[in-house]
């Protein structure tokens, strides 16, 4: 069954995908991004700061970074598919005002989206508004005749 596929993804690329999502859920849980008070602390810079998650995003972009250099060096991603990384491009409109968008969801929510996701899932009710608000957002968003 290893040849089974959905939309184009082999099954063991979508096995590796689910670890590596239940692999950043836990983190996020144990790093407590899931915690919208924790996450509100390390916002409030003028306050009670909590500078803790700033190792977490720091950790994050270390990973991602590695990641990044193997990936543009072998010209394929840890899947073996072929590796696709984004083109610089200089900010617009549309990237400051959705910066900003993130921004605000973030601070007023205590969320950003993965620990949004991981909260819903934990049963955390409060998220769901803003889960609601992602869907929404990438719906409206969706590409051009409806692929993914």
């Amino acid at each position: 069954m290893s040849g089974a596929t959905h939309r184009g993804s082999t099954l063991p690329t979508l096995a590796g995908a689910l670890l590596a999502g239940l692999i950043f859920g836990i983190g996020l849980i144990l790093a407590g991004m899931s915690n919208p008070a924790k996450v509100l602390a390390f916002l409030d810079l003028a306050g009670d700061w909590d500078p803790s998650l700033a190792l977490v995003m720091v950790s994050g972009i270390a990973v991602t970074r590695v990641g990044l250099l193997i990936g543009r060096h072998t010209g394929r991603s840890a899947s073996g598919e072929p590796f696709h990384a984004s083109s610089h491009r200089p900010a617009d409109r549309r990237l400051l005002a959705g910066s900003a968008l993130f921004g605000l969801g973030w601070g007023l929510a205590g969320f950003c989206p993965g620990p949004a996701v991981v909260a819903v899932g934990a049963g955390y009710l409060p998220a769901l508004p803003l889960a609601a608000g992602m869907l929404i957002g990438l719906w409206v968003r969706r590409p051009a005749g409806g692929a993914h």
